[in-house]
């Protein structure tokens, strides 16, 4: 496997969630040997449970569970969250099926049996986009993401806070819906309330910094990344 997506893996955690316990167990073992922690779940419930106790950057997801299945237990986690990374197993390649599987913002997908090759290769391409450095929000703005900055046309970088970058990265990896004030809470504000006055006071530093107006807001709804 590529050696930057292995030292990017080493600082990055997983949940397994799979009720076959052969194929858990065969999971659980090779992962381990590319990510910092490993969880495992056997049925959709357990599984949320190690999700909001954990919130690791990457969930493997079987979806025919007890309990709580694979499509049920993504609803839930994307109601809030849209950055971490999932990956579906199924045994299904009805195109209709795997439709809707997309429409949850899967990231990647494994048909059945699992394997060694099929996993690293869903591995590599789902955290390919995360090794990118540079978000290219327009023609003349792009955000780079190890600086923490904005380069407007060449001139001076726009230094950003960590909660800044986060927003427009957010934007950015969800352009084509709108980006909701539950799930800004829920990832920029962590355990914290995030009120009304506090985004707007947000929102008007980060505008402040920002040369063109990229941030257009959809009233009672949350924002969007304004596409020119």
């Amino acid at each position: 496997m590529n050696a930057l997506l292995l030292e990017k893996l080493k600082d990055m955690r997983i949940l397994c969630v799979e009720n076959e316990q052969g194929i858990r167990e065969m999971a659980v073992q090779t992962l381990r040997y590319y990510f910092k922690e490993v969880y495992e779940a056997c049925h959709g419930e357990e599984g949320y449970a190690l999700y909001l106790e954990h919130q690791p950057e990457f969930i493997l997801c079987d979806i025919q569970m007890p309990k709580m299945d694979g499509i049920a237990l993504v609803k839930a986690i994307r109601k809030d969250d849209l950055t971490t990374k999932i990956i579906m197993l199924t045994a299904y390649s009805n195109e209709e099926y795997l439709m809707e599987l997309i429409n949850l913002s899967i990231d990647h997908f494994i048909l059945k049996p699992l394997n060694l090759k099929k996993l690293n290769e869903a591995l590599l391409k789902t955290l390919g986009n995360q090794l990118v450095d540079v978000l290219i929000l327009t023609p003349e703005l792009i955000l780079n993401i190890h600086k923490r900055a904005l380069v407007f046309r060449n001139e001076s970088p726009i230094i950003l806070r960590k909660r800044e970058q986060e927003f427009l990265e957010m934007l950015y990896r969800n352009k084509k819906a709108i980006t909701t004030y539950e799930q800004i809470e829920a990832y920029l504000w962590h355990d914290r309330e995030m009120t009304e006055h506090a985004l707007k006071s947000f929102i008007k530093e980060l505008r402040s910094k920002i040369p063109v107006n990229i941030i257009k807001n959809i009233p009672q709804a949350g924002y969007i990344l304004e596409v020119y």
